[in-house]
């Protein structure tokens, strides 16, 4: 399914991309190279919302040159790739930063952020001002926006009449794709499945031929992969309102001038809030199309998960981590 704008969206772009695009103007004419690697498809809602919006808007002082589907760089280390100078841009995850800061893994915990508002707001709030911080002074990579990916759901090759899931319980023995970070598996094994790391450009083989039970992904993502070609089922467990960010090179971010630098960031949030709205949008309507496409989707018990993932994290590691009150400060953003 190709991904289209509604008016209102682009709209928005429009607007967004053309305010960037006057503040890019006063930036004086020396060119930016800004390669930007992700694991995702051309048509994926951040890569164009990246295209449309920030690529257009940075223009005229920069070079935006994308590249899909991890053939660039392996997903999971564009960031070492940035670090090492090689690379100027990423799509990236909290989770891939949590195995150099755990204290990361606090936005990769089930059921933490509430949706696609409270994510922004947790990223602007100066209880983010330590985080960045130490990943621009220790990696060397600066966060700019966040962006929305959705709320994760268990998607699963077996009909409902063969596993019905409605509790953790259901999911003993599952073999579910999981990233290979240890944010991740503990995720899938907080969820009551057996997580199986595999790359996400396997996930569809590994479907197909029952390598892999299920995978975890928002419905935006089953449907720009064709996953549903390969799956009989989604269980609405929105266990992870997953969030990315947009990462540059802190050492290309000071070597740009101040007008560029408000021109970029401008950009970056423009985006954001563009594939925000796109994900948002598709997120409403695509229950019919994956029905239509012989997939069920119906909603477990909410409650039994919700206890069941955050009791895994009372006392892990990864809480260990945490710093002291974040969690709480998080919490009192919500709605």
């Amino acid at each position: 399914m190709k991904l289209t704008m509604t008016r209102r969206l682009a709209m928005a772009a429009m607007i967004a991309a053309g305010s960037v695009a006057a503040t890019a103007s006063f930036a004086d004419g020396h060119a930016v190279q800004l390669r930007m690697s992700t694991s995702g498809s051309e048509t994926d809602a951040r890569s164009v919302a990246m295209a449309d919006v920030f690529g257009p808007a940075v223009s005229g002082f920069a070079s935006y040159e994308p590249s899909y589907n991890a053939t660039l760089f392996a997903q999971g280390t564009e960031l070492e790739a940035i670090s090492r100078g090689n690379l100027e841009m990423a799509i990236t995850s909290a989770q891939e930063l949590a195995q150099f800061f755990p204290e990361f893994s606090i936005f990769a915990t089930g059921y933490v952020h509430q949706d696609a508002a409270h994510q922004v707001r947790v990223f602007n709030d100066p209880l983010m001002v330590p985080f960045k911080t130490k990943v621009e002074g220790e990696l060397g990579v600066k966060l700019l926006s966040v962006m929305y990916l959705g709320k994760r759901h268990v998607n699963l090759r077996q009909s409902r009449e063969e596993l019905d899931v409605q509790t953790p319980a259901d999911l003993a023995g599952v073999n579910l794709r999981m990233p290979g970070t240890d944010a991740w598996q503990f995720l899938g094994a907080a969820l009551g499945a057996a997580p199986t790391p595999m790359a996400f450009s396997e996930v569809y083989t590994g479907l197909a031929t029952g390598a892999v039970d299920g995978q975890d992904n928002p419905m935006p993502t089953v449907v720009d992969k064709k996953f549903y070609e390969v799956t009989k089922q989604i269980a609405l467990t929105s266990h992870l309102v997953d969030l990315n960010y947009i990462a540059i090179s802190k050492a290309v971010w000071d070597g740009m001038t101040a007008e560029q630098q408000v021109g970029v960031q401008a950009a970056a949030d423009a985006a954001a809030a563009v594939g925000r709205l796109r994900q948002l949008d598709m997120e409403a309507g695509l229950t019919a199309f994956l029905e239509e496409n012989g997939v069920e989707v119906y909603s477990p018990d909410l409650d039994a998960f919700r206890t069941h993932v955050q009791a895994q994290y009372v006392g892990s590691e990864f809480a260990a981590s945490w710093p002291e009150g974040v969690l709480d400060q998080i919490n009192a953003l919500g709605n």
